[in-house]
């Protein structure tokens, strides 16, 4: 499929008006004389002309690919570290606690009490507008390394995973049950 001012070539050959080979994604818009990205759709890896997150953050070495795959694992770090200070932020800043009984029916006949424990903050507290902060900074962190990893390059979802991986292993280890529903796109 072809859109009118951007050509994609697939092979290693270089045709006139196109700037690139096998595995970059640049093109030639012969009609403003300008190179536009194309986004890639298929994973690679490569280094030449990988756009992060920013038009005008480029990475074009192997040197400037493994800095950003370092600064991508420990934003991935960093990210699994977030979500758990922020619930053991939670966990030390509860301030309202009800219990909620009613009666449920037995298997019997009989009538048992089921409880349930709710616990929150004051939603005018200063906890709660740094776990909202927080919150924030978690959101965009995690939309970022989606982005990352959407860029379909290797080393770059590579260093995410890893990065995931190790910032799990340094941070969770204390949680006897996984069930985190603040969770966004990972």
């Amino acid at each position: 499929m072809s859109h009118p001012h951007m050509h994609h070539h697939a092979d290693s050959t270089m045709e006139p008006g196109i700037t690139g080979s096998h595995g970059d994604h640049m093109t030639h818009d012969p009609g403003h004389g300008q190179h536009d990205m194309m986004m890639q759709m298929t994973f690679y890896l490569g280094y030449k002309n990988v756009e992060l997150l920013f038009a005008g953050l480029v990475i074009n070495t192997p040197g400037e690919m493994v800095g950003a795959c370092i600064g991508v694992f420990l934003l991935a770090v960093f990210y699994e570290g977030l979500k758990i200070g922020r619930e053991v932020l939670l966990r030390r800043n509860q301030v309202n606690v009800r219990y909620n009984s009613m009666p449920v029916p037995g298997a019997d006949g009989t009538v048992l009490m089921e409880t349930h424990k709710t616990v929150g903050q004051r939603m005018l507290s200063l906890a709660h507008f740094l776990q909202t902060f927080l919150h924030i900074v978690q959101v965009v962190v995690s939309y970022f390394l989606m982005l990352v990893f959407m860029t379909y390059n290797g080393y770059l979802c590579i260093a995410v995973a890893l990065g995931a991986g190790l910032g799990y292993f340094l941070f969770s280890w204390k949680k006897a049950v996984v069930v985190d529903i603040t969770e966004h796109c990972h």
